[in-house]
């Protein structure tokens, strides 16, 4: 694509991403088809993009959110692009229109969004994101104890060692520690399965302490209480 500037109007650019690659649709003023470009998904090729593309105070640019996250609406900005990321369950769809290709996402998010319908949705800071990720690692330690007691109650259950309280209270893990099995496989197989629900919980209460040293820094307490901490 050669180097371009608009006098009449913004540039808007449909990107549609993903790990690899960028394909953007790049709608100039008065046009009806977006020009397509494929790019790197790097640093380097998206300056490159904007650099050719004339001011970056007249280019209008949106994706999709996805597991891509934010990096590229923090880059785009610090380019001085004004950049939106869309919900992608907002984008309005025509009935029976099933056939996608990163051609036309990357067509009708820039047509979309000169038309002005297209929601967006509110980027965290770093710091909101970084806290993200700690009650993501939160949730799966959670899953991985979970995961660890079904382990420990299914391997007695099947040699006949029934709990019949409430489970994982004191006196269940007491009950637990107290059993003894004549085979002495099975002894270490109940060992090795303490053991591993004993590292998930040493790991979920370390980071259940960070969490709540975050969540008393008042920038950030209210992103915690939202995921759920």
């Amino acid at each position: 694509m050669p180097s371009v500037t608009s006098a009449a109007g913004p540039i808007h650019l449909g990107m549609d991403t993903s790990k690899n690659t960028i394909v953007v649709g790049v709608l100039m003023p008065g046009e009806e088809v977006p020009v397509i470009d494929r790019l790197w998904n790097e640093e380097g090729s998206v300056r490159h993009l904007i650099g050719r593309l004339g001011d970056p105070a007249a280019l209008r640019a949106c994706y999709e959110a996805g597991p891509c996250g934010f990096e590229l609406h923090r880059l785009l900005s610090s380019l001085g692009v004004a950049c939106d990321v869309v919900a992608p369950s907002l984008i309005p769809r025509r009935a029976g229109d099933r056939v996608k290709t990163d051609k036309r996402d990357a067509s009708r998010l820039a047509r979309l969004h000169r038309a002005g319908e297209l929601t967006a949705i509110r980027v965290p800071s770093p710091a909101e994101e970084a806290v993200r990720d700690l009650v993501r690692a939160r949730a799966a330690l959670l899953a991985g104890r979970k995961r660890a007691r079904k382990r420990i109650t299914a391997m007695l259950m099947r040699h006949g060692r029934i709990w019949r309280g409430t489970y994982w209270t004191q006196a269940h893990e007491q009950w637990i520690a107290g059993q003894r099995f004549g085979e002495p496989a099975l002894a270490s197989a109940l060992a090795h399965y303490r053991a591993a629900l004993d590292t998930r919980v040493a790991e979920l209460d370390a980071v259940e302490d960070e969490l709540a040293v975050w969540a008393a820094r008042p920038p950030l307490a209210a992103a915690v209480t939202r995921l759920g901490c």
